[in-house]
């Protein structure tokens, strides 16, 4: 097989393909049954023609044999006035016109068979159209009625065009959903972590922690003035409760003391500690 003959025929089958997948089984019957009818119509078409054409071959018929009797009359009358050849003429118009007769009744014969044959073929096809009618009509209501059978069992495992077309939609839209979700919760991560800055501060990280240390430690210290102010300290801890014991039970050495009497105070000492804190906030 050449192989513009395997193109061909690949074409070919393509297309019965397409064409049994795109045809309708009530459609069909119902053309093949217009087809007939048409047929029908077409052979009582054909016997109303032959019908026509006897009848006036019948009607010549009798227009020749009322010249056949004419002719017949013509002839006793040349007779009796002894016109032999009258007479001789006038018989011999009856003698064409009968052999014209004759032949008329054959072909009217002939016509009447070949219309009594188209009258019988007419009746065969209408039984039979009547017949294919019924069967149409049942198989069309059959193939409708497994059409939706199959429709409903197609929609219930979901094995039709339609529902996997919805699937693949439905996939589609889960999949763009998990992506979504999975970059918003990207977004959040990277905003936690400080990886984007804003585009409007020029602070980073580590600014922003420090900020936020220093409004805890501003809001501690309001937190405690305002205790300190209500008179709602928070309670000792054991630390504190410790060294209050300690010192109510060491002697008060200041007891005797005048209070008016002013201490000596060693300012080396004062003067060392004050060194001391200068280094430090220094380092």
């Amino acid at each position: 097989m050449g192989i513009l003959s395997r193109t061909s025929y690949l074409i070919r089958s393509k297309l019965n393909a397409l064409l049994n997948r795109a045809e309708d089984p009530g459609e069909s019957l119902d053309y093949s049954y217009e087809q007939l009818r048409d047929e029908l119509q077409d052979v009582k078409r054909g016997i109303a023609d032959l019908t026509t054409q006897k009848k006036r071959l019948e009607m010549q018929k009798r227009r020749l044999e009322e010249n056949v009797e004419k002719h017949n009359e013509q002839a006793r009358e040349a007779v009796k006035q002894d016109r032999e050849d009258l007479a001789r003429r006038a018989l011999e118009k009856k003698k064409a016109k009968m052999t014209q007769i004759e032949e008329l009744e054959t072909q009217i014969a002939d016509l009447q068979n070949t219309q009594d044959q188209l009258i019988e073929k007419k009746e065969t096809l209408q039984n039979r159209i009547e017949e294919f009618r019924t069967k149409k009509e049942t198989m069309k209501a059959r193939y409708e009625a497994a059409e939706a059978s199959a429709r409903v069992s197609e929609a219930m495992t979901g094995a039709g065009d339609e529902m996997e077309d919805v699937g693949r939609a439905i996939e589609r839209a889960e999949e763009r959903t998990q992506d979504m979700e999975a970059r918003a919760a990207a977004m959040d991560e990277l905003q936690e972590t400080g990886a984007f800055e804003d585009a409007l501060s020029d602070k980073d990280q580590i600014d922003r922690e420090l900020e936020e240390l220093g409004t805890d430690s501003q809001v501690e210290a309001e937190l405690e003035t305002l205790k300190s102010e209500m008179g709602t300290g928070e309670p000792a801890t054991e630390d504190e409760d410790e060294e209050a014991e300690a010192e109510e039970s060491e002697p008060d050495v200041d007891a005797d003391v005048d209070p008016t009497e002013e201490v000596e105070v060693d300012d080396s000492e004062v003067e060392a500690e004050l060194e001391q804190l200068k280094d430090e906030e220094e380092s």
